[in-house]
């Protein structure tokens, strides 16, 4: 449960701006949203390879 400590003086909308910054940190939607429909395993591991890909292409040339 997320509990948000509304401070004196403080606008509601600062407020709610809090709010909704930590239940975006707590994944909750996104969970939902994998779960609301059932992928095959295959389809899990094809879906990191080309995300691993494309991070390799996009960020694996950077010298430190």
């Amino acid at each position: 449960m997320l509990i948000i400590n509304v401070k004196e003086n403080e606008s509601i909308d600062k407020a709610l701006k809090r709010f909704k910054k930590k239940f975006e940190k707590t994944g909750v939607v996104k969970e939902l949203r994998r779960r609301g429909a059932f992928e095959k395993p295959s389809v899990n591991r094809r879906t990191e390879v080309i995300r691993a890909t494309y991070k390799q292409k996009m960020y694996g040339n950077l010298e430190a």
